[in-house]
């Protein structure tokens, strides 16, 4: 096992917060990818601050016919708006500075194992597995994956900037 040096640490710290935040030295591929999974979250976002019930019963499948049930949606709702905003900021990074693209994607992957550790903190009854609890773990990895690739150096491009 190699044990990382302190210019490793470097080169991955300059990987992710790069001292010229507006160039990307990666595949454009991976911004393509990294789009697509931003517009997943507007639509996730959306869904959970637009619908009338929040997504909470047609979608996760919690009755949200109970007492408090109201509350459940209006705490969807609110999820939902949080979502957007994080949403608003990660697109705002992506565009403005598309160095910082490896620094999206890593919050990105971020918040499927948060989820998913919030998820087991109490016990949820719903009549069937939400979307999100399913994808968790799929999402995570195909998201460590595309961190790893978006701090690959795309040659050609590398050459042009220096």
């Amino acid at each position: 096992m190699k044990i990382k040096t302190p210019t490793d640490r470097g080169k991955l710290r300059n990987s992710i917060l790069p001292k010229n935040p507006k160039n990307y030295q990666g595949f454009y591929i991976i911004r393509i990818i990294t789009f697509v999974y931003l517009m997943v979250i507007v639509a996730r976002s959306s869904i959970h601050l637009f619908s009338e019930d929040g997504g909470a019963g047609s979608i996760a499948g919690i009755d949200t016919k109970v007492a408090g049930g109201k509350n459940i949606i209006a705490i969807f709702h609110q999820w939902g708006a949080i979502q957007m905003l994080l949403a608003g900021l990660l697109i705002t990074l992506f565009f403005a500075y598309k160095g910082l693209t490896p620094l999206v994607i890593l919050f990105l992957s971020l918040d499927a194992p948060l989820r998913a550790i919030a998820g087991q903190m109490s016990d949820l009854q719903t009549s069937h597995t939400p979307p999100g609890a399913a994808l968790n773990w799929p999402i995570f990895w195909s998201l460590v994956l595309l961190f790893i690739a978006s701090l690959l150096k795309n040659r050609s491009k590398a050459q042009s900037v220096s």
